[in-house]
C-alpha cells in the first residue's frame, strides 16, 4: 500500500494578490500541487507494474479538498482520506510540524509526497515525516524502482543526481520534477473518480497541537520588473552588461 500526499494550493497560473498582510484566497483557482501531481502519477504507476496494491491519496485542508481528492481519485488512487480543518494550510496557519504529525496517525505503509508545496516552498514534511516514523527517507526523488524488498532512487542535487540505496521498506520519497509527466485524467476515470470512497477525519480531534510553530511578520508582493532598453548594437549591449548590470567581466 502506498498513501500519497495531495495538497490543495493556488494555481501555478495564478498571479496572487496581497491584502492584510497575507495572500488573498477569496475567487482565485486552486489546483492540485503540481509536484503532489508527481507523487500521485508515481504511486499510479507503482500499482500498474504490481508492486503495490493500493493507492490512497490523503489530503489535509477544508472541504474543497474533496475537489482535490478527485482529481487523484481520477488518475487512478483507490480511495481517499481528508483530513479537514479550517486552518490556512500555505503556512500561515498549519504548518510542517501538525501536518507531518497527521500523516503519522494515518500511514501504515510506503509514503509519496511531492517535494514541496508551491505556496510555501517549506519542503519539510517528507523529512519531518520520516524522522517522526523512524523510516529511511530519500528527497528530490528523479527516478527510482523497486528491489527485492527495498528502493533504488536517483535524486536530484545542487551539483547533479546521486543515486541512493534502500535496502527494505517501509520508507518516505518526496518526488521532484523530472520524476515523470503526469498523465491527464480521462471523461470516464472522471466520472468513476465521484464513486470512489473518500473518508472524512476531524484535524482537532486527533490529539495533535495545530498551533503554528513560526509567525510569519510580513507578505509583500515584489517589486515591479523595470521596463527593458533597447541597444543599437552588439557593441552596446556588451558595454551594458559589462558597466551597468556587472554580468560581463
Amino acid at each position: 500500500r502506498i498513501l500519497v500526499g495531495v495538497k490543495r494550493v493556488v494555481d501555478y497560473a495564478v498571479k496572487v494578490r496581497v491584502q492584510n498582510n497575507t495572500v488573498d484566497l477569496n475567487n482565485i483557482k486552486m489546483s492540485l500541487n503540481p509536484f503532489c501531481e508527481i507523487a500521485v502519477e508515481e504511486a499510479v504507476r507503482l500499482k500498474e507494474a504490481k508492486v503495490a496494491k493500493e493507492v490512497v491519496a490523503l489530503s489535509v485542508g477544508p472541504k474543497q479538498c474533496t475537489e482535490t481528492l478527485r482529481t487523484a481519485l481520477a488518475m487512478g488512487c483507490d480511495r481517499g482520506i481528508h483530513v479537514q480543518t479550517d486552518l490556512r494550510t500555505d503556512f500561515m496557519e498549519l504548518q510542517p510540524n501538525a501536518i507531518s504529525q497527521i500523516f503519522q496517525k494515518i500511514v501504515r505503509r510506503n509514503v509519496l509526497l511531492g517535494k514541496q508545496g508551491i505556496d510555501s516552498d517549506c519542503g519539510q514534511t517528507g523529512p519531518m515525516l520520516a524522522g517522526l516514523l523512524g523510516w529511511p527517507q530519500v528527497t528530490y526523488a528523479a527516478q527510482f524502482e523497486s528491489n527485492d524488498g527495498g528502493l533504488t532512487v536517483e535524486r536530484e542535487t545542487d551539483s547533479g543526481t546521486e543515486t541512493i540505496q534502500i535496502p527494505s521498506l517501509p520508507a518516505v520519497v518526496t518526488c521532484d520534477l523530472r520524476l515523470n509527466e503526469p498523465r491527464y485524467a480521462t471523461l470516464p476515470n472522471i466520472m468513476k473518480a465521484k464513486k470512489k470512497k473518500v473518508d472524512t477525519l476531524a484535524a482537532d480531534e486527533m490529539g495533535i497541537d495545530l498551533a503554528p510553530r513560526n509567525e510569519v511578520l510580513e507578505v509583500f508582493e515584489p517589486p515591479p520588473r523595470k521596463a527593458g532598453i533597447l541597444v543599437d548594437d552588439v557593441d552596446g549591449l556588451v558595454d551594458k552588461l559589462r558597466n551597468e548590470a556587472g554580468a560581463v567581466p
